[in-house]
């Protein structure tokens, strides 16, 4: 598994593949083993990266990951398969966007494209549990969004306001509590809030 891990950092370099930094991946599995988390539904597959490093944490962890990239999703099959995790993981073909999925999780983890991330969210949370967490990955982009004042082309520009424009919307989301982490690229960890039954 380990040489597996390592063929697949290597390629992300090669080949410009974002897959998730070791910083923010290492707090990702600590809140899924503290959390219980056994079900998780990923948007944004690339080449199976972190759905590999998520299901083998636990035989009982089950993943649902979609990728719409023709090349990195037959990658991500590849990959998949010789971890040995194929039962754990089910991999989707498609467009998150245009799809319905079915069943209920306990964490969404949202790492795909970043100018869509709110439209992602509004998609899928109705498929959370009342427990659940959404992650979302990437929220510093690189330091860009920390750094505006850096040189940046219009097509990066746009993007990092997309992305605050993400953070703004999650701040002032009355039904969840949001944490922003800074390790790896930047994570927001989401909770549901607790509906008080009693006045």
């Amino acid at each position: 598994m380990n040489k597996l891990i390592e063929e697949m950092e290597k390629y992300a370099v090669e080949y410009d593949i974002p897959i998730m930094q070791k910083e923010g991946l290492a707090f990702f599995q600590r809140l899924i083993i503290e959390n219980h988390i056994k079900s998780i539904l990923e948007i944004g597959s690339a080449i199976g990266y972190s759905a590999i490093q998520l299901a083998r944490l636990d035989p009982d962890i089950h993943i649902v990951t979609i990728e719409r990239d023709d090349e990195r999703y037959m990658k991500a099959v590849e990959n998949i398969e010789r971890s040995g995790l194929k039962k754990q993981v089910t991999l989707i073909h498609g467009d998150a966007l245009e799809m319905d999925i079915d069943g209920k999780f306990d964490c969404i983890f949202i790492d795909a494209a970043k100018a869509q991330y709110i439209r992602f969210f509004e998609k899928y949370e109705k498929l959370l549990n009342d427990d659940g967490v959404i992650v979302s990955d990437n929220l510093s982009f690189h330091g860009y969004v920390e750094h505006p004042e850096r040189e940046m082309s219009r097509n990066l520009r746009g993007l990092v306001r997309k992305i605050k424009n993400y953070i703004v919307y999650l701040e002032n989301n009355e039904n969840y509590d949001t944490s922003f982490i800074n390790e790896g690229d930047g994570l927001a960890i989401s909770r549901k809030k607790k509906t008080n039954m009693i006045e």
